[in-house]
């Protein structure tokens, strides 16, 4: 018989294959798995109704019946999987029927995969327990500046060149501001947007020091843990400085890469009317309509974006401060004060 595992015990680099639908699958999962749900929304919507309205032994027919017309398709994907990756893991919500029929079956049919035991609900104690010590063994280093003078490019640079890095914004899939969800999509969830903090946390290698962009505790709709935003606030801070022109230009850039970049400034600029005023913000969208971008741009953060920020930047002493134009530059400069003052950086 196949027995599950506890989390801690899998490997963490082989690939996970989550069996959960799909719309559980996009809400929150283990970051990198791929999804293979064994029911889709509508079959797993029609089994917990039988569950709840007739008896478990309906559902569980129901269930088998769906998961018996797609077993072969399991086994074929899994086995061309295996060719690339040595260790796969499979999980469901708590690692009961869903995952225990595939990776039985599977099994049998002689590819030796993994479960989770508890599935991704154990996984996620594990994440909120690993999350707490992870951040307790680090030392933040944070990176201020007003919008658009590159921190999270900054940040970036860093990480090619060998240092350790949490980038949060990337976490979050926002930016951060009301216009932070341009050309992104959807926040992620709360539960998402902390597996990917504990993720990236778990490959820093136990370095000390981490760099981290300056945040408010509330990224879109998710929220920095209270531990983590403490920690970054007794952390080391840096700010960084640059011309309008150069932010503006960073700012386009980023925000312009998704074709319908015009319709979803004119949305964000709904949401920031109730801070400038409705008549403002429909100046501002006519702007776009003539294509005065970098007007629109510099106007809104000279006048919106940074006495905002200066109200919170203003708080801390800093380490270093710096006047930028480029960005690579930026980072060298960056790593030359940190290995005078902290020599550390990832073998």
């Amino acid at each position: 018989m196949l027995l599950p595992q506890d989390y801690k015990k899998v490997n963490r680099n082989g690939l996970f294959i989550d069996v959960r639908s799909p719309g559980e699958f996009k809400q929150e999962t283990i970051p990198g798995a791929i999804n293979m749900p064994i029911f889709n929304d509508e079959e797993r919507k029609i089994i917990g109704t039988l569950y709840k309205q007739e008896s478990p032994y309906e559902a569980s027919k129901a269930g088998i019946e769906c998961a018996s017309k797609k077993l072969l398709g399991f086994f074929e994907e899994i086995y061309e999987l295996k060719k690339s990756h040595k260790d796969i893991t499979l999980f469901c919500a708590r690692g009961g029927m869903r995952s225990g029929v595939i990776s039985t079956f599977i099994s049998s049919m002689g590819i030796s995969v993994c479960r989770i035991r508890g599935g991704y609900k154990a996984y996620r104690k594990v994440v909120m327990e690993e999350l707490v010590e992870l951040n307790d063994s680090v030392e933040y280093i944070v990176i201020h500046g007003n919008t658009g003078v590159g921190k999270t490019e900054i940040l970036k640079q860093l990480k090619e060149d060998g240092y350790s890095i949490l980038d949060l914004e990337k976490a979050a899939n926002h930016r951060g501001s009301l216009l932070g969800s341009v050309g992104l999509n959807n926040c992620n969830s709360q539960k998402m947007f902390e597996s990917y903090i504990h993720d990236e946390l778990s490959k820093n290698k136990g370095n000390k020091f981490v760099f981290v962009e300056a945040e408010s505790r509330r990224i879109g709709s998710v929220f920095v843990p209270e531990y983590v935003h403490n920690k970054m606030k007794d952390g080391k801070h840096i700010f960084i400085d640059a011309n309008l022109d150069f932010r503006s230009k960073i700012i386009i850039d980023e925000y312009t890469k998704n074709e319908n970049y015009l319709e979803e400034i004119s949305i964000a600029l709904d949401k920031l009317s109730k801070y400038m005023g409705k008549n403002k913000a429909e100046y501002y969208k006519e702007k776009l309509k003539h294509g005065e971008i970098r007007e629109v741009t510099k106007e809104l953060m000279e006048t919106y974006y940074d006495p905002m920020y200066t109200n919170t930047s203003d708080k801390y002493e800093y380490e270093l401060k710096l006047t930028i134009n480029d960005i690579n530059k930026a980072a060298k400069d960056i790593e030359k004060w940190f290995n005078s003052n902290y020599n550390e950086i990832d073998e």
